[in-house]
Protein backbone atom coordinates (compact mmCIF):
# COMPACT_ATOMS: atom_id res chain seq x y z
CA UNK A 1 0.00 0.00 0.00
CA UNK A 2 1.33 3.38 -1.02
CA UNK A 3 1.79 6.26 1.42
CA UNK A 4 -0.85 8.35 -0.36
CA UNK A 5 -3.35 5.52 0.11
CA UNK A 6 -2.61 5.43 3.84
CA UNK A 7 -3.06 9.20 3.93
CA UNK A 8 -6.49 8.85 2.25
CA UNK A 9 -7.46 6.18 4.80
CA UNK A 10 -6.22 8.49 7.55
CA UNK A 11 -8.44 11.27 6.25
CA UNK A 12 -11.41 8.89 6.18
CA UNK A 13 -10.72 7.67 9.69
CA UNK A 14 -10.32 11.19 11.03
CA UNK A 15 -13.76 12.38 9.95
CA UNK A 16 -15.46 11.27 13.19
CA UNK A 17 -12.80 13.09 15.18
CA UNK A 18 -13.15 16.10 12.88
CA UNK A 19 -16.91 16.22 13.46
CA UNK A 20 -16.46 16.06 17.24
CA UNK A 21 -13.66 18.65 17.08
CA UNK A 22 -15.94 21.04 15.19
CA UNK A 23 -18.54 20.71 17.93
CA UNK A 24 -15.90 21.24 20.62
CA UNK A 25 -14.94 24.47 18.86
CA UNK A 26 -18.57 25.49 18.73
CA UNK A 27 -18.90 24.86 22.46
CA UNK A 28 -15.92 27.11 23.13
CA UNK A 29 -17.41 29.88 21.01
CA UNK A 30 -13.98 31.37 20.37
CA UNK A 31 -10.79 29.70 19.27
CA UNK A 32 -9.03 28.25 22.30
CA UNK A 33 -5.53 27.23 21.17
CA UNK A 34 -4.86 25.00 24.20
CA UNK A 35 -8.14 23.11 23.75
CA UNK A 36 -7.42 22.70 20.04
CA UNK A 37 -3.97 21.21 20.77
CA UNK A 38 -5.25 18.91 23.55
CA UNK A 39 -8.16 17.73 21.41
CA UNK A 40 -5.85 17.09 18.45
CA UNK A 41 -3.34 15.21 20.65
CA UNK A 42 -6.02 12.92 22.05
CA UNK A 43 -7.67 12.20 18.71
CA UNK A 44 -4.40 11.88 16.79
CA UNK A 45 -2.83 9.73 19.51
CA UNK A 46 -5.70 7.28 19.63
CA UNK A 47 -6.01 7.17 15.84
CA UNK A 48 -2.34 6.09 15.80
CA UNK A 49 -2.60 3.68 18.74
CA UNK A 50 -5.64 1.72 17.58
CA UNK A 51 -4.27 0.62 14.17
CA UNK A 52 -1.11 -0.54 15.96
CA UNK A 53 -3.22 -2.71 18.27
CA UNK A 54 -5.28 -3.94 15.32
CA UNK A 55 -2.10 -4.72 13.42
CA UNK A 56 -0.86 -6.90 16.27
CA UNK A 57 -4.17 -8.75 16.36
CA UNK A 58 -4.27 -9.15 12.57
CA UNK A 59 -0.64 -10.23 12.36
CA UNK A 60 -1.37 -13.03 14.81
CA UNK A 61 -4.13 -14.44 12.61
CA UNK A 62 -2.89 -13.43 9.14
CA UNK A 63 -1.43 -16.83 8.28
CA UNK A 64 -4.84 -18.42 8.74
CA UNK A 65 -6.72 -16.13 6.38
CA UNK A 66 -4.27 -15.12 3.63
CA UNK A 67 -6.34 -16.80 0.91
CA UNK A 68 -9.31 -14.51 1.56
CA UNK A 69 -7.67 -11.53 3.32
CA UNK A 70 -8.73 -9.13 0.55
CA UNK A 71 -12.36 -9.99 1.27
CA UNK A 72 -11.80 -9.43 5.00
CA UNK A 73 -10.21 -6.03 4.31
CA UNK A 74 -13.02 -5.05 1.95
CA UNK A 75 -15.77 -6.18 4.32
CA UNK A 76 -14.22 -4.44 7.34
CA UNK A 77 -13.64 -1.16 5.51
CA UNK A 78 -17.08 -1.29 3.86
CA UNK A 79 -18.83 -2.03 7.16
CA UNK A 80 -16.97 0.78 8.90
CA UNK A 81 -17.82 3.16 6.06
CA UNK A 82 -21.49 2.17 5.91
CA UNK A 83 -21.72 2.47 9.70
CA UNK A 84 -20.21 5.98 9.59
CA UNK A 85 -22.74 7.02 6.95
CA UNK A 86 -25.61 5.43 8.87
CA UNK A 87 -24.58 7.17 12.10
CA UNK A 88 -24.42 10.50 10.29
CA UNK A 89 -28.15 10.23 9.63
CA UNK A 90 -29.11 8.77 13.02
CA UNK A 91 -27.49 11.31 15.32
CA UNK A 92 -29.50 14.21 16.60
CA UNK A 93 -26.89 16.96 16.61
CA UNK A 94 -28.83 19.05 19.11
CA UNK A 95 -28.94 16.29 21.71
CA UNK A 96 -25.23 15.47 21.57
CA UNK A 97 -23.22 16.87 24.41
CA UNK A 98 -19.58 17.64 23.73
CA UNK A 99 -17.99 18.03 27.12
CA UNK A 100 -14.57 19.56 27.45
CA UNK A 101 -13.45 17.38 30.37
CA UNK A 102 -10.41 15.13 29.97
CA UNK A 103 -12.37 11.98 30.86
CA UNK A 104 -14.99 12.80 28.26
CA UNK A 105 -12.27 13.62 25.72
CA UNK A 106 -10.66 10.25 26.46
CA UNK A 107 -13.96 8.45 25.87
CA UNK A 108 -14.57 10.39 22.66
CA UNK A 109 -11.04 9.58 21.48
CA UNK A 110 -11.57 5.86 22.03
CA UNK A 111 -15.03 5.96 20.43
CA UNK A 112 -13.82 7.77 17.32
CA UNK A 113 -10.83 5.47 16.89
CA UNK A 114 -12.48 2.05 17.16
CA UNK A 115 -12.70 2.00 13.36
CA UNK A 116 -8.93 2.44 13.23
CA UNK A 117 -8.53 -0.83 15.15
CA UNK A 118 -10.25 -2.71 12.33
CA UNK A 119 -8.15 -0.85 9.75
CA UNK A 120 -5.03 -1.98 11.63
CA UNK A 121 -6.18 -5.57 11.15
CA UNK A 122 -6.48 -4.95 7.41
CA UNK A 123 -2.98 -3.46 7.43
CA UNK A 124 -1.61 -6.69 8.90
CA UNK A 125 -3.41 -8.72 6.26
CA UNK A 126 -2.02 -6.48 3.52
CA UNK A 127 1.52 -6.51 4.93
CA UNK A 128 1.55 -2.73 5.37
CA UNK A 129 4.59 -1.26 7.14
CA UNK A 130 2.80 -0.24 10.34
CA UNK A 131 5.18 2.42 11.70
CA UNK A 132 4.84 4.89 8.80
CA UNK A 133 1.14 4.02 8.55
CA UNK A 134 0.35 4.93 12.16
CA UNK A 135 2.53 8.04 11.91
CA UNK A 136 0.61 9.24 8.85
CA UNK A 137 -2.78 8.42 10.37
CA UNK A 138 -1.92 10.01 13.73
CA UNK A 139 -0.48 13.18 12.17
CA UNK A 140 -3.36 13.48 9.70
CA UNK A 141 -5.92 13.17 12.48
CA UNK A 142 -3.99 15.62 14.66
CA UNK A 143 -4.01 18.28 11.94
CA UNK A 144 -7.62 17.67 10.92
CA UNK A 145 -8.82 17.70 14.55
CA UNK A 146 -6.88 20.88 15.30
CA UNK A 147 -8.43 22.54 12.26
CA UNK A 148 -11.83 21.16 13.29
CA UNK A 149 -11.75 22.94 16.65
CA UNK A 150 -10.85 26.18 14.89
CA UNK A 151 -13.48 25.69 12.22
CA UNK A 152 -16.08 24.84 14.85
CA UNK A 153 -15.39 28.05 16.70
CA UNK A 154 -16.20 29.87 13.46
CA UNK A 155 -18.88 27.78 11.73
CA UNK A 156 -20.43 25.42 14.24
CA UNK A 157 -21.80 21.90 13.76
CA UNK A 158 -23.46 22.37 10.36
CA UNK A 159 -20.79 20.33 8.48
CA UNK A 160 -20.67 17.42 10.92
CA UNK A 161 -22.97 15.12 8.95
CA UNK A 162 -21.16 15.83 5.67
CA UNK A 163 -17.78 15.07 7.26
CA UNK A 164 -19.00 11.71 8.55
CA UNK A 165 -20.57 10.77 5.20
CA UNK A 166 -17.37 11.74 3.35
CA UNK A 167 -15.27 9.66 5.75
CA UNK A 168 -17.54 6.65 5.27
CA UNK A 169 -17.41 6.94 1.48
CA UNK A 170 -13.61 7.19 1.53
CA UNK A 171 -13.32 3.98 3.55
CA UNK A 172 -15.75 2.11 1.28
CA UNK A 173 -13.84 3.24 -1.82
CA UNK A 174 -10.49 2.16 -0.32
CA UNK A 175 -12.00 -1.24 0.55
CA UNK A 176 -13.23 -1.62 -3.04
CA UNK A 177 -9.81 -0.63 -4.33
CA UNK A 178 -8.13 -3.34 -2.23
CA UNK A 179 -10.64 -5.96 -3.41
CA UNK A 180 -10.42 -5.00 -7.10
CA UNK A 181 -6.62 -4.90 -7.07
CA UNK A 182 -6.41 -8.33 -5.48
CA UNK A 183 -9.05 -9.98 -7.66
CA UNK A 184 -8.04 -8.53 -11.02
CA UNK A 185 -4.44 -7.32 -10.87
CA UNK A 186 -2.48 -9.93 -8.90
Amino acid sequence: MQLWEIFIIGVGLSMDAFAIAICRGLKNGTLNFNDAVITALFFGGFQALMPAIGYLIGDTFAKYITSFDHWVAFILLALIGVNMIKEAFEKDEKSEKISSGIVNLLMLSVATSIDALAVGITFALGSVDIVPAIAVIGCTTFIISFLGVGLGSILGCKFKRGAEITGGLILIIMGLKILIEHLFFQ
